[in-house]
């Protein structure tokens, strides 16, 4: 057994956990916070059988593509003048998966 864990963009999570859901994964969700734009994350645990882990992973890339975003991010300039926003196109979404082994399963 295998303990998956995902880490994905809140706007993908919703699809993504009614996608293992319909394939009879069971789904944790907790809420998280990225950390270079500080926004919303989800990170998702799945306890999965060894057989079904390659397939787990494919719905999760299925649902969770990255994509570019303009955001603008406060610079500083010199001492005394005013903060500046800077566009700047940032990469976004996808996720990032753990897959750890399990050594003891106990479901009471």
């Amino acid at each position: 057994m295998k303990l998956i864990v995902a880490i994905v963009q809140d706007q993908d999570s919703h699809i993504l956990i009614d996608e293992l859901m319909q394939e009879d994964y069971r789904v944790t969700k907790l809420a998280s916070t990225g950390g270079f734009l500080k926004s919303g994350n989800t990170t998702l645990l799945l306890g999965v059988d060894d057989e079904r882990v390659e397939k787990a992973i494919k719905i999760i890339e299925d649902n969770c593509k990255t994509r570019e975003i303009t955001t603008s991010l406060l610079t500083m300039t010199i001492p005394g003048d005013n903060y500046v926003p800077y566009p700047m196109e940032v990469k976004v979404g996808g996720a990032n998966i753990f897959i750890l082994d399990i050594e003891e399963y106990v479901n009471y």
